[in-house]
């Protein structure tokens, strides 16, 4: 292997900028906010920094609804405090990627407004136009993900537009080469700037079927799963033609040193595998996402780990994702015993791991109020468990007002328990979280076969999980104990003389681990 690069042997950190510091008081996080605790990220260990959506917006969807992709919405600050904070992190050596949303702008984006203005404007084609089904209602069945039709009617010219969230969220038309020149030359505005890297929201979506046949029914449909499950999506995305974009989008990185770009996709693994490139590179981690939805049992996620890594094409490097700013913490998920495993597996891993923000400390979900909802999510579905606002709430730093977030009221309440669970209170404590995600990520960086080395199962019964990562004559052991009860394990030969590095656990007995217990050998 080549000397990997910073992004294979790194760990990225999500940062939900709403939610991470605020700075003025307005109970909104914001960059000088984010600046302020880079000091913090560096001691716990990461390596990079993910910014979620931080252009000017509306706010119809906390930022996914951009008006202006080269600029800094107010809340969060100016276009001179993105400088000052990228400069900060890369003084710290920090690498720092962006939230990039090409598959919609807002409603409010000067290309929509020109767009919606006639037929005959030269930007109409920059967005999805349909004149009306043969029942004068929406052009097919598709449906937003936010639940309703796909399809917003616009009165003033006639005309159906696409839109597969919000209707304040108008799809982009991808297959206008215009189009597709403008928002390739956004990544380039920010890669002059000095951005390290992006995030690639909802990759998969970004070319719909030429033409817009209905999507079929789901016979598995529950109203539980959300309405967008009423059909599968098979015709309004991921359409062969979205690999030509990504090819796209990735020579514009490669123009630059050491860039990466990271695909948002929810597929089958089979599917995933394309976004890695077919027949020219695509994006460098399509996000795997399997550890938030798995069965959590010991054999379901030796298959998935086995599976996943057989299917990785040559020169694919795999990743591990948790957690993140649309789907339940793994404190919910977990408990807060089971959840110090899961972070032990997300970090031991072969591949680049990401890392929620807050799950650090083991924040857990928090119950919001119906009268303080913000998520249109919920808004739109109340009551079935969609919504986001309760993986969005404000880190908590210390004991202070307001776990020292803001010094005015909190955009959303913080978790009941933050005069106790927050990073000052754990920093010292040797069993807590925080410690435990900075001990395995000092790990990552004094042994390479936990960042960069191979990855072997070993077999095992019961709720264990264990394998070997090996790297340049270096080997280490990592079991896991995916239960509740001790369980017995039988440590292979070539083991028998390491030392414990780290346990969740007391580590008392490599060959008996607790309930809720994994470990590190080496």
């Amino acid at each position: 292997m080549t000397e990997p690069f910073w992004w294979q042997h790194g760990v990225i950190y999500q940062i939900y900028p709403r939610s991470f510091q605020d700075s003025n008081g307005d109970g909104i996080g914001d960059l000088k906010g984010i600046e302020s605790r880079l000091d913090d990220l560096v001691v716990l260990g990461v390596d990079a920094i993910w910014i979620s959506p931080i252009y000017p917006s509306p706010m119809a969807d906390f930022g996914y609804d951009v008006a202006d992709y080269t600029g800094i919405d107010p809340r969060f600050g100016t276009l001179a405090d993105f400088d000052s904070l990228l400069e900060a992190a890369h003084d710290r050596g920090l690498k720092l990627l962006l939230d990039f949303v090409p598959n919609h702008s807002s409603d409010q984006h000067p290309w929509f407004v020109e767009s919606r203005s006639s037929r005959d404007n030269p930007k109409r084609d920059w967005y999805i136009w349909r004149d009306p089904g043969p029942d004068s209602g929406p052009p097919n069945n598709w449906i937003s993900d936010f639940g309703g039709p796909a399809w917003q009617w616009d009165e003033a010219t006639g005309q159906y537009y696409y839109h597969a969230f919000l209707k304040e969220q108008p799809d982009l038309n991808w297959r206008n080469p215009e189009l597709r020149q403008a928002m390739l030359d956004v990544l380039r505005f920010w890669f002059d700037r000095g951005v390290d890297g992006f995030r690639i929201d909802v990759l998969w979506h970004m070319i719909k079927h030429a033409d817009f046949p209905d999507n079929p029914a789901n016979p598995a449909y529950t109203p539980a799963m959300g309405e967008m499950h009423r059909v599968l999506q098979l015709h309004s995305t991921d359409q062969p033609e979205v690999h030509g974009i990504a090819a796209n989008m990735r020579r514009v990185a490669d123009r630059y040193s050491e860039r990466v770009l990271v695909g948002e996709i929810y597929l089958p693994v089979e599917r995933l595998m394309h976004y890695y490139g077919r027949g020219e590179p695509g994006v460098h981690l399509p996000f795997n996402f399997q550890l938030i939805d798995a069965p959590w049992d010991a054999p379901s996620l030796a298959r998935l780990i086995a599976d996943y890594e057989a299917a990785l094409p040559p020169g694919g490097w795999p990743n591990w994702v948790l957690g993140n700013h649309d789907r339940p913490r793994a404190a919910t998920r977990f408990g807060p015993e089971q959840a110090r495993v899961a972070a032990t597996l997300l970090l031991t891993l072969r591949g680049t791991p990401t890392l929620y923000y807050g799950d650090e400390i083991g924040m857990a979900d928090v119950t919001i109020p119906a009268d303080q909802v913000q998520d249109p999510r919920e808004l739109r579905e109340p009551g079935i468990g969609l919504g986001r606002d309760p993986v969005r709430t404000p880190m908590a730093w210390d004991s202070s007002a307001n776990a020292g977030f803001s010094v005015g009221t909190p955009w959303l309440p913080l978790h009941d328990d933050w005069q106790v669970r927050n990073l000052a209170a754990q920093r010292d404590d040797p069993r807590s979280m925080w410690r435990l995600h900075h001990d395995l990520l000092a790990l990552r960086r004094k042994h390479a076969a936990l960042s960069v080395g191979d990855w072997l199962p070993i077999e095992c019964a019961g709720n264990l999980l264990a394998y070997e990562r090996h790297h340049e004559g270096e080997r280490l052991l990592v079991v896991l104990n995916l239960g509740d009860r001790p369980e017995a394990f039988a440590i292979p030969e070539w083991a028998e003389d390491l030392n414990v590095l780290l346990t969740t656990g007391t580590g008392d007995d490599p060959a008996i681990l607790g309930p809720n217990e994994g470990y590190i050998l080496g």
